[in-house]
């Protein structure tokens, strides 16, 4: 099992961060993600929301960051780990654009990026970017056919719905071959056939976990999948997470100091066909100096436990 770690203070959902975080400034975010990299946490994590209509906000907050522009930040203050989404909403940017900020990230960070796409669920934000929300899987669909062409092609070439190309050049690819890995966020049927055709791994959100095996299989039975190895990535802190990010309060959800209670989370998991998670923060943490704290506690009691 991989360790992967949110960046803390990157976003204000009320069913997954603590207030603290609040108050850590970008030079504190940069120092923690140095510490993690120097314990060897796997992948550092982080959403995105451009708007969140007022309705929203009290479960959902405000604060979002971009995510290429962060992860970019990022990249300069580590020098191992990957740097992923979680998730870039896909239809809310123009594909080129997202093609050019992902192959940037990877061509500077020496191959660490890897982009979770997310299809969106909050039609105010699709409002406001004037983007059609019931269009939106249809164009993810395309979107993301048009980035791996122009990722992967010397002469690109792309003809669809919603965005047209050709006799045009763009550099730098991506340093990873044949391209930065494509992961997609989601339990819609519509999800698990965009892993199948375009994955590299799949990161659940509300599918129960002892559904993943069962949702696996579907992934595997498509036509369009070739055989690829599949990875999945589940917090358990999204136990705690409703669909319009409600506060379920799952008593499996938050986190706490016991090495075997933690060890038997992650053993269910590994059971269920995760190989990437996030061990939850407990109640209690109060600042800078006490995350750093719990992420030396992870790295010296946890990481060498797992195989």
């Amino acid at each position: 099992m991989k360790l992967n770690l949110g960046v803390p203070n990157s976003m204000h959902v009320a069913a997954m961060t603590q207030p603290w975080e609040h108050a850590l400034t970008g030079a504190d975010i940069g120092r923690a993600l140095q510490v993690a990299d120097g314990l060897g946490f796997h992948k550092t994590m982080l959403g995105e929301h451009f708007v969140v209509p007022k309705e929203h906000l009290a479960l959902s907050g405000d604060h979002y960051l971009h995510t290429t522009v962060a992860l970019g930040f990022l990249a300069g203050h580590t020098q191992r780990m990957k740097l992923s989404s979680s998730v870039t909403i896909l239809p809310l940017q123009h594909p080129v654009v997202q093609a050019k900020a992902w192959s940037t990230l990877d061509w500077l960070s020496g191959g660490r990026a890897t982009a979770l796409f997310g299809i969106g669920w909050l039609k105010g934000e699709f409002d406001v970017l004037d983007v059609p929300f019931h269009e939106r899987g249809k164009m993810g669909d395309e979107y993301i056919a048009a980035m791996i062409e122009l990722w992967t092609e010397d002469d690109p070439v792309f003809e669809g719905e919603y965005v047209n190309f050709r006799d045009i050049g763009f550099a730098p690819k991506p340093l990873q071959k044949p391209h930065l890995p494509t992961w997609f966020g989601g339990d819609a049927p519509g999800v698990l056939r965009r892993v199948a055709r375009f994955g590299n791994g799949w990161s659940p959100f509300r599918t129960p976990p002892d559904k993943f095996p069962e949702s696996l299989d579907y992934v595997r039975a498509q036509p369009e999948y070739d055989g690829r190895p599949l990875d999945v990535f589940f917090a358990l802190e999204m136990l705690n997470v409703g669909a319009h990010h409600e506060v379920l309060d799952d008593p499996r959800a938050p986190g706490n100091w016991s090495v075997q209670k933690i060890l038997d989370q992650i053993g269910w998991l590994e059971s269920l066909g995760v190989n990437e998670t996030i061990v939850p923060l407990p109640p209690g943490i109060t600042g800078f100096d006490a995350y750093v704290e719990r992420l030396h506690w992870v790295a010296e009691e946890i990481m060498p436990k797992l195989g």
